[in-house]
């Protein structure tokens, strides 16, 4: 079975995000970047995938130098080979999935696997994209997944519940939180991880539908209002509510 998982190079969440002098941009000054938390749910499956029918796991990822660094993540968690569609140009969601589907169509992975969202952009997007320029089957936000016979069963998540969907290979998956547990890399994988060869490869310069054009940091929150601490301070509250909040 052949396994392929696209995971990203994101800024840490608990990192203090600026904007860039240019107001399109992050600035990425003194910002950590990791691998992006819902891809891990991703080569965990695949890896897990592996373990129980054998095969290969593949890792790609879309951008510059820097991504290598989250390549030899997935290396040191068990990947067997890493691939970096090296482009440091800006690419919309569109322009993304287009990269990642051309990579793909050549290798005739069975199972392509995508975290559910990337977390520097939250689009969740791209997998689906890439489904449908291949002309795959897509289960998104997966929790749950079995591969028997070249079926799959899986649980995705829906508002209010969970669905159970079946399709064939190959097919297009996006992992959820609670999928799984992902591993941790063993000192051994680190340490071989590190002079694993990363090939790369220039994607072809995709026409980007979408552009930035300014970004913003969100209004600061209001300062809080303590108008009173017992059963006397409702009326002013409901005041409040009615008058400056607006919300009744």
């Amino acid at each position: 079975m052949k396994l392929a998982v696209c995971i990203n190079h994101v800024p840490d969440t608990a990192a203090k995000i600026a904007l860039a002098s240019d107001g399109k941009n992050i600035d990425k000054t003194g910002v950590t970047f990791v691998l992006n938390p819902y891809d891990e749910y991703a080569i965990e499956e695949c890896l897990r995938l592996k373990e129980k029918n054998t095969g290969e796991v593949i890792a790609i990822s879309l951008g510059g130098d820097a991504h290598k660094e989250t390549l030899r993540k997935a290396l040191a968690m068990g990947v067997d080979k890493a691939v970096l569609l090296k482009d440091d140009s800006p690419r919309d969601s569109f322009a993304v999935a287009r990269a990642l589907a051309d990579y793909l169509k050549d290798i005739s992975a069975d199972v392509i696997f995508f975290g559910k969202q990337s977390v520097d952009s939250d689009n969740a997007a791209v997998g689906t994209m890439v489904a449908e320029m291949l002309g795959l089957p897509s289960v998104s936000v997966v929790v749950k997944l079995e591969i028997a016979d070249g079926i799959v069963t899986a649980e995705r998540e829906i508002e209010g519940g969970k669905e159970k969907v079946q399709t064939k290979l190959p097919a297009v998956f996006s992992a959820q939180k609670g999928l799984n547990e992902p591993r941790y890399p063993s000192l051994k994988g680190i340490m071989s991880a590190k002079s694993k060869p990363i090939e790369e490869k220039v994607p072809a310069p995709s026409q980007v539908k979408a552009e930035v054009l300014v970004m913003r940091k969100p209004p600061s929150k209001n300062t809080g209002k303590i108008v009173g601490t017992d059963v006397s301070a409702v009326p002013e509250l409901v005041r409040l509510l009615h008058e400056e909040a607006k919300v009744i």
